[in-house]
């Protein structure tokens, strides 16, 4: 494959940001290899865009599926040149004392869980060649905090930490980023601001500045928090 073109993985990429750079990313070229935990939209992400783009079923919070994707992909593909982890859930809006236990530890399984295990399965692969970065989503809420959404501020500050030590772990010629997406009209948008995300730029019209914004990161960016406005 040549310098230009990259291997892509992407995680929640059936649906909002995540199905939004998958367009942008085929359209430039890239091979694409998505995971998401609707069958039905990942067969139709499959029917759409075919070979060499791969799309698999693939909860991230669980380690199991998340280590026999990636040795599947590992094996077909290679390591990867870029590994975006962007598949997350936010908890319906309710002060902390209201949310259930099980939904707490359902957001922070994926949001951190999840993370966790794709750096696990992906990111040994890509440190053999010494190359590669890694950018984990994370949020405005990961730099501040809003009432009613404690869990999901938790976590996206969790991944500003955890991607900073894991940037001072990789070797030279790597790099990982925490990312600042923007506010974006997307169904997680809209569950925490109701009517009011219409006011905000759709996964769309965003994926068009944040795809090359991407695109361009690279070992002079390790450790850095970046933020990227979709407005």
């Amino acid at each position: 494959m040549s310098a230009s073109k990259k291997t892509i993985v992407v995680t929640g990429a059936t649906r909002g940001l995540g199905r939004a750079m998958v367009a942008r990313f085929i359209e430039q070229g890239h091979t694409v290899l998505g995971c998401g935990r609707d069958s039905v939209k990942v067969a139709s992400l499959t029917a759409h865009y075919g070979k060499p783009h791969d799309f698999s079923v693939v909860d991230v919070s669980r380690d199991a599926e998340v280590a026999k994707w990636a040795k599947r992909l590992l094996d077909k593909f290679g390591p990867p040149d870029l590994l975006v982890n962007n598949a997350a859930l936010v908890n319906k809006n309710a002060p902390l004392w209201k949310v259930t236990a099980a939904e707490f530890q359902q957001v922070l399984d994926v949001n951190i869980g999840g993370v966790a295990n794709c750096i696990r399965h992906f990111v040994p692969a890509m440190a053999v060649r010494r190359k590669g970065v890694i950018i984990n989503f994370s949020s405005g809420w990961g730099r501040s905090a809003s009432p009613e959404v404690a869990p999901y501020c938790a976590t996206k500050w969790a991944i500003e930490g955890l991607t900073q030590a894991l940037a001072q772990e990789l070797p030279r010629g790597m790099a990982a980023v925490p990312l600042n997406p923007g506010i974006i009209n997307t169904d997680m948008l809209q569950s925490c601001f109701g009517g009011s995300a219409s006011h905000y730029p759709d996964a769309e019209k965003w994926s068009q500045s944040a795809v090359p914004f991407i695109l361009k990161i690279g070992p002079k960016d390790n450790g850095k928090p970046l933020s990227l406005y979709g407005e």
